[in-house]
């Protein structure tokens, strides 16, 4: 199991969002990810404002407690905190929260097409995908951030209409990989869709084996940490 102190999630925050920004979902400053501090569940760590996915370092992360106020750290938080502490409040099993702009979910949110199982990732999400349509503006107030978490309800994700999406997780390795997978999930909808694929459905014992086998923690950590490596290893990356 991975280590769970501050400082050990403090540098797989880092990890995230250079994973985050390296797969496309950085949308230069504005997505955010957070982890619960295990021995303080009502405090979470976050990215701060004004920096983008691969810029979080040991020094700007921030401390935050539920309410929203910023309890250590000196750099701006973000606006849309709220997405996070309302979550957090309704979900004692979430322990990370990202929520990023990445192209082709988005653009598959505004097909307003149910998710199915084309791949891998489509098996994961296909029934299992609420859509938040309160407001295509930021998430800046607690009422805002309830109304996230309840389109959220008991899933992983919630598409947030003409805006992005939301992801809860019981760790940021699962949190960052299932946010890749849904990217992947919807590329893959839209170009079968773009070419009017007639994909016959899978039967659903078949793909509910499939997404129970993809959401066992050890492959959360597996690929997390390969892509982390992968990350680390890139030219200009400390």
């Amino acid at each position: 199991m991975p280590e769970s102190s501050p400082h050990a999630l403090k540098r797989r925050l880092i990890d995230a969002g250079r994973i985050l920004e390296h797969a496309g979902h950085g949308d230069m400053t504005r997505g955010h990810v957070s982890v619960r501090l295990p021995d303080r569940p009502d405090h979470f760590l976050m990215k701060p404002h004004s920096v983008g996915f691969g810029e979080i370092t040991m020094e700007n992360i921030l401390t935050i407690d539920l309410d929203g106020n910023v309890v250590a750290g000196t750099a701006k938080r973000h606006s849309e905190v709220f997405i996070h502490t309302e979550i957090f409040r309704a979900r004692p099993d979430v322990h990370s929260v990202i929520h990023t702009h990445p192209t082709h979910t988005t653009a598959f949110a505004a097909t307003g097409r149910p998710m199915r199982a084309l791949s891998q990732g489509g098996a994961v999400f296909a029934g299992r995908l609420p859509v938040y349509a309160g407001t295509i503006d930021l998430i800046r107030t607690p009422e805002q951030g309830r109304g996230v978490a309840q389109a959220l309800g008991q899933e992983n994700a919630v598409l947030m209409l003409s805006h992005g999406l939301t992801m809860a997780a019981p760790s940021v390795e699962a949190a960052v990989i299932l946010c890749l997978s849904l990217e992947e999930a919807a590329r893959i909808q839209l170009l079968a869709d773009a070419v009017g694929a007639d994909v016959p459905d899978f039967p659903p014992e078949q793909v509910a084996a499939l997404r129970e086998n993809l959401l066992r923690p050890d492959q959360f950590q597996t690929n997390f940490d390969f892509l982390a490596r992968s990350t680390r290893a890139q030219p200009g990356r400390h």
